[in-house]
Formats: C-alpha cells, sequence, structure tokens
C-alpha cells in the first residue's frame, strides 16, 4: 500500500467506479469475473442470477477499475425482490463515473428500450457510457454487426460502442483502454491484490445459490434465498453452515431430491468451487427451510440483506 500512495502522490494514478448494466442474461457477471481473471460473481444460463450488487477490483498500471455488477433490469416479472432488483440498477446509474451498457449482439428487446432512456444524458451529467456489444462470437453472420451498432449510435450519444465476447475473452484490452480515458485521477481504494469488497461469507452462499440455479428447473431458484448461519475459520480449514429458504413443501421436496441426493451434489459442488476460491479446505453442511412468501415481503427481505 505504500508504494501505491506515493504514485498516487504524485497525481499518476486514476481509480473510479463503472457499473455494469443491462438486461437479464447479457453477460455481466461473465464480463466481471473475465476481466478480473478469476470468478467472484455466479452465473448461469438461466436470467437474473445476480441479485444484489457485487463489487470486483481490477488494478493494472496505474489504473483501478472499480467494476459495480448489478442485476438484470427487467420488466416482465413483479415482486418485492424485483422492485429492489431493478432500484439496484437505478442506483447504481446515479452513483458511478462511468456506465458500460451490455446488448446482446444477436437481439434487441423491449427490455434494451427501457434500460436506454433510464441512461443520463451525457451532456448533462458528463457522465460517459460505453455500449458494450457482447456474445459476438454466436454471429454466424459478423457484417450484421455494423447495422446493429450503427442503430445503437443513433439511440444514444455513447462514448464508445465495443464488440466484444465475455466468454471468449476478446477485445477486453479494448473495453479497458476506454474504460481508462475516463477514470477520476485520484488514490486507488483499494490496495492492489484486492478483489472484491464482499466477504468471504457473502461469496460462499452465492456459490451454493448458483448450483442451485444450474442444477435445478426454472422455477425453484427464483424461489430460493441462501443465508450463512456460521462462518468460522481454523487455520486453513472453514466450516460453513448454510440455510436455504424456499416457499412451499413441495419446493423443499426437490431441492433436497430422493433421499437428500439432490442437495448432496449441489452441497458437493458448492464446497469444491468455494474450496478453489479460498484455497483451503472447507467443510460445508446446507439445510433447506420452508418461508411461505419470503420474497413478497419487505421485512423478511431487508432482514436477509435483499
Amino acid at each position: 500500500m505504500k508504494g501505491n500512495d506515493a504514485t498516487a502522490e504524485e497525481g499518476a494514478t486514476r481509480c473510479g467506479f463503472i457499473a455494469l448494466i443491462g438486461r437479464p442474461s447479457v453477460g455481466k457477471s461473465t464480463l466481471l469475473n473475465r476481466l478480473l481473471g478469476t470468478k467472484i460473481s455466479i452465473t448461469s444460463s438461466k436470467p437474473q442470477t445476480t441479485r444484489q450488487r457485487i463489487t470486483g477490483v481490477l488494478t493494472e498500471g496505474v489504473n483501478q477499475f472499480i467494476f459495480v455488477d448489478t442485476p438484470g433490469f427487467q420488466t416482465k416479472h413483479r415482486s418485492a425482490l424485483n422492485t429492489r432488483m431493478n432500484q439496484a440498477v437505478r442506483d447504481a446509474l446515479a452513483e458511478v463515473d462511468v456506465v458500460v451498457a451490455l446488448f446482446n449482439a444477436t437481439r434487441h428487446t423491449d427490455t434494451d428500450e427501457t434500460l436506454i432512456s433510464l441512461l443520463p444524458a451525457n451532456e448533462k451529467s458528463g457522465k460517459p457510457v460505453i455500449a458494450v456489444l457482447n456474445k459476438v462470437d454466436l454471429l454466424t453472420d459478423k457484417t450484421s454487426l455494423l447495422p446493429r451498432l450503427d442503430a445503437l449510435s443513433k439511440r444514444y450519444p455513447f462514448a464508445a460502442l465495443i464488440p466484444l465476447s465475455a466468454e471468449k475473452g476478446t477485445q477486453l484490452d479494448d473495453l479497458k483502454a476506454e474504460m481508462a480515458k475516463h477514470l477520476p485521477t485520484m488514490p486507488w481504494l483499494y490496495s492492489q491484490d484486492e478483489l472484491t469488497d464482499r466477504d468471504e461469507r457473502f461469496l460462499a452462499a452465492e456459490f451454493i445459490r448458483e448450483k442451485i440455479f444450474r442444477l435445478l428447473g426454472d422455477e425453484i431458484p427464483y424461489s430460493t434465498h441462501v443465508a450463512v448461519e456460521t462462518f468460522e475459520q481454523e487455520n486453513n480449514l472453514r466450516r460453513i453452515q448454510a440455510r436455504v429458504y424456499v416457499e412451499r413443501d413441495s419446493q423443499r421436496a426437490i431441492l433436497l431430491g430422493h433421499q437428500g441426493q439432490t442437495m448432496k451434489r449441489i452441497a458437493t459442488e458448492a464446497r469444491q468451487e468455494i474450496e478453489r476460491l479460498f484455497g483451503g479446505k472447507v467443510y460445508l453442511v446446507v439445510l433447506v427451510q420452508v418461508k411461505p412468501g419470503w420474497k413478497d415481503d419487505a421485512r423478511t427481505l431487508q432482514r436477509l440483506g435483499l
């Protein structure tokens, strides 16, 4: 940290907050993980896997990028939880220095249009917005990119338009170079080796929830919440007990599976991923509890930290 401070005093370091926004399943978490070179934000093929803002920190050269990975903005489903998730997107837009708006290269939707309407007017806010056209690796006809980029440029005065593939890791240097142009000159807010402001307790809960999203059907994941109840560390061993909340008895039965086999697989895969992230052994216990209507109970959501 002393070296960082000395550089900062010379006015050479730059640091700023960058919001990653977009509709569900557009690839925000995948992009964050790819930029950081490690996994801190969970991903799945199901939309709205991310529920809470997650901050990722990338320090390269004199630049420190502080990424805010937001939930997918959507208008289709209504609940107190979804209202809070959409508000997290609006809050991020107001608080950051740079906005990176992700769009799917293969199709444009009404939700994309709603998101564009929320973007700050450049001439009024002075806040740069970079458009990222993600998933270009899925395009069979690459010439279709040009009219897509042209259409976006006419919808909003973006500071830059960058096609890339977060999954393949292409064109990331172009994105980082563009973001770096807009970082304020100031001391770094995190040490050089920090990756996130989230603690291990939060990350453990997220990795359990990721396995639920990946291993179960369309309904169950959206009716679950994971809370870590105890987290103890002894040298390189972590003992974790987590509880999964569901809304109905039938969901609990599906989550457990025959003779508890589904939950055993979820816990095993989550434990393995947590061990890779933390670099040590993990003893993980996961319990399941029915809590009817938790998604629409504001007091419950607040208590659960959502």
